[in-house]
């Protein structure tokens, strides 16, 4: 993990190595690609705890199941609303950029 995070702030380094407008362009490609990484991360934890909780409740009670689906399929797109959110707010500060001036 050490070496990891090394090689990144060497290749960081060179990725910033500019002035004013392309050091803001650098940083918002890394934090829309970290923000991104994140979003799909939580996003991918939540929709398994989610079906895994439905799968739980169908095995307990198997007449609920198509109740637990409907509910899952909301809380599903719910979570996934969330990563697309977070994907309009890295496009944006990828191509309109308030930072720049």
């Amino acid at each position: 993990m050490k070496k990891f995070f090394l090689l990144f702030l060497a290749l960081g380094a060179v990725a910033f190595a500019g002035e004013g407008e392309s050091v803001i362009k650098a940083y918002s490609v890394v934090a829309a690609g970290v923000g991104l990484g994140l979003a799909a991360l939580g996003g991918a934890i939540g929709m398994g705890h989610t079906a895994a909780a439905t799968i739980a409740g169908t095995a307990r009670n198997p007449g609920l199941g198509g109740k637990l689906m409907t509910t899952m399929f909301i809380a599903l797109a719910m979570i996934e609303a969330q990563v697309i959110y977070t994907l309009v707010i890295a496009l944006i500060a990828l191509y309109a950029n308030p930072f720049i001036g």
